[in-house]
């Protein structure tokens, strides 16, 4: 039974939404901004579960593939399509009632705005190559080592540029762009890039297979920890350090921002050897939902 929660969570996507939803959490208290609405926050939790389980929606075979979460979809596909229908759905109306609740404000939205929404939509629709092929032939999830920055930035975007969006959109506020909220944003973007990185080295095989040269493919795995993931941690945590100083951080504070960091290189250490998938699903994709307790909790030492 609890094996079977377990997939249901991670295997279905709702951790993804979580984080999704905890990272804005974060990101809200750092930034001393004002929540956004509930509707907002159901949103920001279902949309991910609905928009990652979209690229198994094909699995319909359980006994032909070797890949349990593959294998999870389709011995469950009926109820994975009614849930994709009865979320999208959802998704659907609170969009449509978001969008005739602030009308007026959404027409009204400066255009900085509106691009930054436009280039997170755009990445969305192109990571799946949603486009047709005729008018546009790109996917990002072709795109090997230009694949994790780009999850990286959707995500830090997710957390640091849409709540404020909607935070315009529903209260009239402005939020100034402050060393801190660029400080935050490439923080958040750098950390989601490195926690894809070895994300990827899951799907080594099949990428390998594909000639689709990711990090891992192109420079093998030990390169890619000492080489990218360790500089990549090393650079954030003396970044941090440094921002810490001049913003005058108490102790407590820097510690507890510090600790997602240490976790995700000790973490990048042990890739030397292959891991089970719930390792990538629970542990790599959990340094995320650290990162995000952890900034809660350091918010509380200000």
């Amino acid at each position: 039974m609890g094996l079977k929660i377990i997939k249901f969570i991670f295997f279905g996507n709702y951790f993804i939404g979580l984080l999704a939803v905890a990272l804005t959490i974060e990101s809200t208290l750092q930034l001393k901004v004002p929540f956004n609405s509930l509707n907002y926050y159901v949103l920001l939790f279902l949309a991910p579960i609905v928009y990652y389980t979209y690229a198994y929606m094909g699995a319909t075979n359980s006994q032909q593939t070797q890949n349990p979460r593959t294998a999870w979809y389709a011995a469950h596909r009926g109820f994975v399509r009614l849930s994709q229908l009865v979320l999208s759905m959802v998704c659907g109306g609170l969009i449509f009632y978001m969008i005739v609740s602030n009308f007026e404000a959404i027409l009204n939205l400066p255009l900085a705005y509106w691009m930054v929404v436009g280039m997170i939509v755009a990445m969305a629709v192109l990571y799946y190559g949603l486009v047709p092929m005729f008018f546009f032939n790109l996917n990002l999830r072709n795109t090997g080592w230009l694949k994790p920055f780009i999850i990286g930035f959707v995500w830090a975007a997710t957390a640091n540029l849409l709540p404020l969006i909607l935070l315009k959109i529903e209260a009239g506020t402005d939020v100034a762009r402050t060393t801190l909220w660029y400080f935050l944003f490439v923080k958040n973007w750098m950390f989601c890039t490195v926690n894809a990185i070895m994300f990827d080295m899951k799907d080594y095989a099949i990428d390998s297979n594909n000639q689709l040269k990711t990090f891992v493919v192109r420079i093998g795995l030990k390169k890619t920890i000492f080489f990218v993931l360790i500089p990549l941690l090393i650079t954030g945590i003396v970044s941090l350090l440094v921002f810490a100083n001049i913003e005058h951080f108490p102790g407590s504070r820097i510690i507890f921002n510090l600790i997602p960091f240490v976790l995700t290189a000790l973490v990048a250490y042990s890739m030397n050897s292959r891991k089970k998938i719930f390792y990538y699903l629970i542990v790599i994709d959990g340094l995320i939902m650290v990162k995000a307790i952890c900034g809660i909790i350091a918010m509380q030492f200000i």
